[in-house]
């Protein structure tokens, strides 16, 4: 069985998505399908950049 090695995203990189659903006005889901993050990578986004849950 294989897995999946686990991703690891600095500070800047989630600066820099926050930033992006703030000026384009897309949402985390949508970005977060988009960039292939899951359910754990959305929840640290809505933590670090303070986006509502969507």
């Amino acid at each position: 069985m294989m897995t999946q090695k686990r991703r690891k995203f600095d500070a800047s990189f989630k600066f820099k998505v926050v930033q992006l659903i703030k000026d384009q006005g897309l949402s985390v889901s949508q970005v977060c399908r988009d960039m292939n993050l899951g359910e754990t990578g959305r929840q640290a986004l809505v933590k670090a950049g303070g986006c509502g849950a969507e």
